[in-house]
């Protein structure tokens, strides 16, 4: 038996397999149903709030099929002088990002969203990440890796690669992976207690 389990079945609203992976962590046994919500960003919301909201869209899409279970969805930003900078289009937008973040501090925010029936929370966490100076060299390497194409500002700190570039965080680590676990462990037992177990009690 897990040490830590759901008495209802637990669907996590994401393809990535960053999340699956900080998810594991915590015991949970869950499925894994990717949304295709609109991931828009809220008009003139503050980026927590905001990404909150676009993370219970894809917890709404997905609870819609699956109403007996509790429903996870997330969702990761980037955020440099007031601007989402979310996943490159192409190299030279991973570039032109990563030169920005370079040798300055921004902030990763990810916002949680939980379903259970009629039950429902948000939530965000807010991560300060500072950047160490880089070399056009650097970037380059980096970029042609392919590593930051998938990623919201363009490097992934769990990657060996991108890791080598932060010289401090001040906040959640997994936050900046992807999901606040403190945070998610937090609204589980404050919202939906009574479905959350830990093993022999």
């Amino acid at each position: 038996m897990p040490p830590l389990r759901l008495t209802v079945p637990f669907v996590l609203a994401s393809g990535s397999p960053r999340r699956r992976e900080l998810l594991g962590k915590l015991g949970f046994e869950f499925d894994v149903i990717p949304s295709d919500a609109d991931e828009t960003w809220p008009d003139a919301t503050p980026p927590g709030p905001a990404a909150a909201q676009i993370a219970m869209r894809k917890a709404e899409a997905v609870a819609r099929d699956h109403p007996g279970a509790l429903v996870l969805g997330a969702d990761t930003v980037v955020v440099l002088d007031g601007e989402v900078l979310g996943k490159p289009a192409d190299a030279a937008e991973a570039r032109a990002t990563l030169a920005r973040l370079a040798g300055r501090s921004h902030t990763v925010y990810t916002g949680l969203a939980l379903i259970h029936g009629e039950a429902r929370a948000m939530a965000h966490e807010a991560t300060e990440v500072t950047f160490s100076a880089l070399t056009a060299d650097e970037i380059a390497a980096y970029v042609a890796t392919g590593s930051p194409m998938d990623k919201a500002g363009a490097y992934g700190i769990q990657d060996d690669l991108g890791a080598l570039f932060v010289s401090g965080v001040s906040g959640d680590y997994f936050n900046v992976v992807g999901l606040p676990l403190h945070r998610l462990y937090r609204t589980l037992r404050s919202d939906f207690g009574a479905i959350v177990r830990w093993a022999g009690t």
